[in-house]
């Protein structure tokens, strides 16, 4: 029976689509349809014209006067014809390459039918590039997609074949022997090369989908390794963090045993060996020292693992680098039985595990540099006093003391309030509102003293709102700045205003004064750079603006206005959140 005979043929198709999977410009194809490179375009319409040539010569001989099928001849007579599996591989050329490669495979495969001969050789042969030509305005209209669908492959090879049989009772004389042909072998053909198409596609998405499936598998792997080690890893390459990292690595990656060096002695062996591969001990291997050098993945067998144990169970491994940025700081060890073992799976798991370890060491770098920026910066800009306030403020209590001795003590009590103040707030990052009120008022009842005749303070506060957080040290250099520049070439009726308002869930700090104002080119320099000082604590806005930035947000950064006329007003608005 012929569509016995036909189905018996799709082994051959089989064999062919998975041997075409392990080309590897044949997957290129399939992963980027849309850029294949000319070379490669020819390639394919040679590979896919083969194919087409293949699925002719495994083709029956059939006589539309003979119930008999033959197998394999060179050349056909006049009254033969061949039922064959051509359309499949002309088929899918268009359908995985567009009508370029369709077209060139079907040109390939269907000069070479109508070289066969036999009465149905010309309408063969125009059918088979027709064929391609459908079949690549598909796969065009398809290329969104990395895959025809097997469903729409066994349609478009149905419809081909379909195409094929209408062409030879168009074409093909006598119509008597044609039309003879075409109800002997035209459902069995029609439906095997439809079958055919969609089983090639089968092949070739299931290959891909197993692959994509291990590769998917390998990389979830990897990252819960690299989730489950980050606690460890991000505090920097040591004894500890190696030691923790291996027991993790070991549970989940299935080697005799894991290992972490840095540039010159092992920090974590963790598995079998761990009697002789001592912890703290120098990198004795050339093999790690050549990683070390070049950075470069390396599987290596037992005479590079330069073990001196004699029945020592570690005989292969894989050694891969672990960088800081661009540079090296160590190596991951895994140890098998044999190189066997090692698959290129596990190459790439490896390389995979190392890359994100590396990401790792890098990120804990640069925390580190972070932290210790960000406190170092803190503090000392919280712990700053300008040594020309302190000589000021003692001057003014040492003349205190001859004239009026309770105002003296009373300064002085301010001042060790004040400067209480300067180190608590050296030891904290931030403070209430409440605590940078006190610690003004401290400073004011110093600044009062000084310029009993020209300074009012005037105070606007709501007390709902003293409760939020501002980085410590935050308010007293904005009233500071205030009386040091507002008061310049004001004799009298200097007017300064602190204003703590709660809006909503903010809070908005006004220090406003009703001075000289700032001229414009120190207004643009404030807040980008600091500004030199030659009184005062030595806190500047610049300081101020940069603290409440960094601990608080972009958004909480000082506002300034200012003008001759009206003064200067200084303002910042941050969360009002409760204790």
């Amino acid at each position: 029976m012929l569509i016995a005979a036909m189905v018996e043929r799709l082994g051959i198709i089989v064999t062919i689509a998975f041997v075409m999977t392990r080309i590897s410009f044949f997957r290129h194809l399939i992963e980027k349809r849309t850029h294949v490179k000319k070379s490669q375009t020819l390639l394919l319409i040679l590979l896919f014209g083969f194919f087409g040539i293949v699925g002719t010569y495994t083709g029956l001989i059939v006589n539309p006067f003979q119930e008999e099928y033959t197998k394999w001849q060179w050349h056909l007579q006049q009254n033969e014809a061949i039922a064959n599996s051509r359309v499949i591989g002309v088929v899918v050329a268009g359908l995985l390459g567009g009508p370029w490669i369709g077209l060139g495979a079907g040109l390939v495969a269907g000069v070479h039918r109508f070289s066969l001969g036999g009465f149905t050789a010309f309408s063969c042969g125009i059918s088979t590039v027709l064929a391609g030509l459908l079949a690549g305005w598909i796969g065009k209209r398809e290329k969104k997609n990395r895959l025809v669908s097997p469903q729409k492959a066994f349609l478009v090879g149905f419809l081909a074949e379909g195409m094929q049989m209408l062409l030879i009772l168009l074409l093909s004389k006598p119509f008597d022997d044609a039309y003879l042909l075409v109800s002997d072998i035209g459902w069995p053909m029609i439906l095997a090369n439809g079958v055919g198409t969609g089983i090639f596609l089968l092949i070739i998405k299931s290959v891909f989908q197993e692959e994509e499936r291990m590769g998917a598998a390998q990389s979830q792997k990897a990252l819960r390794l690299a989730d489950s080690t980050v606690k460890y890893m991000r505090k920097g390459l040591n004894a500890s963090s190696a030691r923790a990292t291996c027991e993790i690595l070991m549970r989940d990656v299935n080697a005799l045993a894991v290992s972490i060096t840095n540039t010159s002695h092992i920090l974590a062996h963790v598995g079998l060996a761990s009697d002789h591969h001592h912890e703290g001990r120098p990198i004795q291997t050339e093999a790690t020292k050549r990683v070390i050098e070049t950075g470069e993945l390396m599987k290596v067998g037992r005479e590079d693992i330069q073990c001196d144990r004699s029945g020592c169970p570690l005989g292969a491994a894989i050694m891969a680098p672990l960088l800081n940025g661009d540079d090296i700081v160590g190596t991951l060890k895994f140890y098998f039985h044999s190189e066997k073992e090692i698959s290129p799976i596990l190459m790439e798991l490896t390389k995979g595990i190392a890359t994100l370890l590396s990401h790792q060491l890098e990120l804990a770098e640069i925390d580190t540099h972070k932290e210790l920026a960000k406190e170092s910066e803190v503090k000392a800009l919280q712990a700053q006093i300008n040594p020309h306030f302190l000589f000021n403020t003692i001057n003014v209590i040492v003349s205190l003391t001859r004239i009026n001795p309770d105002k003296a003590r009373t300064l002085l009590i301010s001042l060790s309030q004040f400067v209480r103040q300067n180190l608590t707030g050296s030891t904290k990052s931030t403070s209430t509102l409440k605590e940078e009120g006190q610690h003004v008022k401290a400073y004011l009842a110093i600044e009062e003293a000084r310029f009993f005749d020209r300074l009012e303070v005037v105070y606007r506060i709501d007390d709902d709102a003293l409760q939020a957080k501002v980085p410590s040290i935050t308010l007293q250099p904005l009233v500071e700045n205030a009386i040091k520049h507002g008061m310049k070439n004001v004799e009298e009726g200097f007017v300064l205003t602190i204003s703590i308002r709660k809006e909503g869930d903010k809070v908005t700090v006004s220090v406003m004064d009703n001075g000289c104002g700032i001229d414009e080119d120190r207004l643009s320099k404030l807040l980008s750079e600091p500004v030199e000082s030659k009184s005062g604590t030595g806190i500047g806005l610049y300081n101020v603006n940069k603290r409440l930035e960094m601990m608080m947000g972009k958004e909480a950064g000082l506002k300034i206005s200012s003008s001759k006329e009206s003064g200067t007003t200084v303002r910042f608005t941050v969360r009002s959140e409760q204790e």
